[in-house]
């Protein structure tokens, strides 16, 4: 690639990024790391009715959480902004008066009353009503009025929008970096409007208009885009202007069923499709995945892979390697699904190979927020509970013990593991730790091993009632370890807490 590769990721501030929006934005960001090329975040906020406040701050949030941080946009500026297109909304206006007298384009005076009652007629014939070539003449634009009527409306101040003139009967070739070659009638298409009544431009002027101006070189975007594609590639020809190279990115499917995945979906399934929480004006609140617990890198890995895949058996990629091996070629065609346990897999793998110490200071925060302050050895204790863990509160569900004496026993293992010689037993058994001096996992594996092979009783009359007491349920890990994290102290108060349970 001779040019300097740019490529932007144009959201609009209408709301929180859906994890569709976010896959463009890595996927623009991964191909231009890729080629060392600009990554642009452009705010496409001509729509003003549909505006939300707070939208343009949280998909900033979001890419900084994931780690894919923008060259140039709001906030950071750039030599092609400014970077929102309201503030640069003065300059479109110059662009659609361009297109009307080279004939690119031309004004329309039809009342939104009159196009219904347009549409309504063809309805009842059962057509479509297309404003295009076959109908252009016979409606209230300056190509059918004189050039006078159409000054003198204009003059009036009469309401217009401004529409593309599409051609009548070509074949136009289109190309695009995932799908190929493809070729569209012009004939088909209508003459969408680039203008509107309350001087904005529609996404259409003001998207052709900015990727010129700010020298993008591939537009990598949603499949949703497709159909816009051949009055895309006409507006660059009209404007007599290069056009980038275009490529779209397949749709992510729901987990079950049939349809692209919807906002509501999530929420209705248990799993998050926003970055980050999200909560309307209204007080509704929709989950987020870093608030869920979910690492960044395991969020950017799984959308790595939702309509795209190395060619290899490897799964696992930090976000560098991506850049190394992202291809556009690579990418699929066809929908894809989202899964939310393979996300949870990600999720998974990622916690294992975290930074042991930055998950120590985790836990220790996780643990500070429930009023637990501890001289516990947690490096050891999450290491032990790791490998079982997704989550961050993983570690306290499986290890909240360490933390907190047990109130009750699981009722059906104390049925089981609570025999009438049990509080015996474990009065030996008191005796016995209170003898041992290093209280050390191994030691007391020795001694109680040793001690339970001398009285010839099974091991299971000591090591079930012994788990039930320290943990108040059958989990955790070796119940050596788990009492020598405790300490003696500790140990032989639950021990005594048992047996009062039992005599009781």
């Amino acid at each position: 690639m001779d040019q300097q590769v740019r490529v932007r990721f144009a959201p609009s501030p209408t709301g929180p990024l859906h994890i569709g929006g976010v896959r463009t934005a890595l996927f623009n960001y991964l191909f231009a790391k890729k080629h060392g090329g600009d990554f642009i975040l452009r705010i496409e906020d001509t729509d003003q009715t549909r505006y939300v406040a707070g939208a343009e701050e949280y998909i900033i949030e979001a890419l900084n959480w994931l780690g894919l941080p923008f060259d140039e946009g709001p906030g950071i500026g750039g030599d092609f902004g400014p970077y929102r297109q309201s503030e640069r909304k003065e300059m479109y206006r110059n662009y659609a008066d361009t297109l009307i007298k080279s004939g690119h384009a031309y004004y329309a005076f039809d009342t939104s009353e009159a196009l219904d009652a347009h549409r309504k007629d063809h309805e009842a014939k059962g057509k479509t009503f297309i404003y295009n070539w076959h109908n252009r003449l016979k409606l209230e634009n300056s190509l059918a009025l004189s050039s006078e009527e159409t000054q003198k409306r204009l003059d009036n101040n009469d309401a217009y929008v401004i529409r593309f003139k599409t051609p009548e009967n070509e074949s136009l070739p289109l190309k695009d970096m995932i799908r190929g070659g493809m070729q569209i009638d012009t004939s088909v298409l209508d003459d969408k409007v680039l203008f509107k009544s309350d001087g904005m431009p529609t996404y259409h002027l003001a998207n052709i208009v900015d990727d010129h101006l700010m020298k993008i070189t591939h537009v990598i975007r949603g499949e949703e885009w497709l159909p816009s594609l051949a009055l895309h590639i006409l507006l660059y020809r009209a404007f007599g202007w290069d056009a980038p190279k275009f490529a779209h990115l397949p749709l992510i499917m729901k987990p079950v069923g049939k349809g692209k995945l919807s906002k509501r979906d999530g929420d209705k399934m248990g799993f998050p499709v926003f970055p980050l929480q999200w909560k309307t004006a209204e007080g509704e609140l929709y989950s987020g995945y870093r608030e869920d617990g979910y690492l960044p890198e395991a969020v950017v890995n799984m959308l790595a892979f939702l309509g795209w895949n190395p060619g290899t058996e490897q799964e696992l990629f930090a976000l560098e390697d991506l850049i190394k091996a992202f291809e556009l070629d690579r990418v699929h065609k066809s929908g894809a699904k989202f899964d939310p346990d393979k996300t949870k897999w990600f999720q998974h793998q990622y916690l294992q190979t975290m930074d042991e110490g930055v998950l120590v200071k985790q836990f220790e925060s996780y643990l500070s927020d429930k009023g637990i302050s501890t001289t516990k050895d947690l490096g050891v204790i999450v290491s032990m509970l790791k490998e079982r863990a997704t989550f961050l509160e993983d570690l306290w569900e499986q290890g909240s013990f360490f933390f907190e004496q047990p109130t009750s026993y699981d009722e059906k293992a104390s049925k089981k593991a609570f025999k009438e010689d049990t509080a015996d037993l474990f009065t030996e058994l008191v005796a016995k730790m209170k003898a041992i001096d290093v209280f050390s996992a191994a030691d007391l594996s020795s001694e109680i091993k040793g001690w339970i092979t001398e009285k010839e009783i099974g091991f299971g009359k000591v090591m079930m009632p012994l788990r039930l007491a320290l943990v108040g349920e059958m989990k955790g890990p070796d119940v050596f370890e788990i009492a020598s994290i405790l300490g003696k102290e500790e140990t032989l108060t639950r021990i005594e807490n048992a047996i009062r349970f039992m005599n009781s």
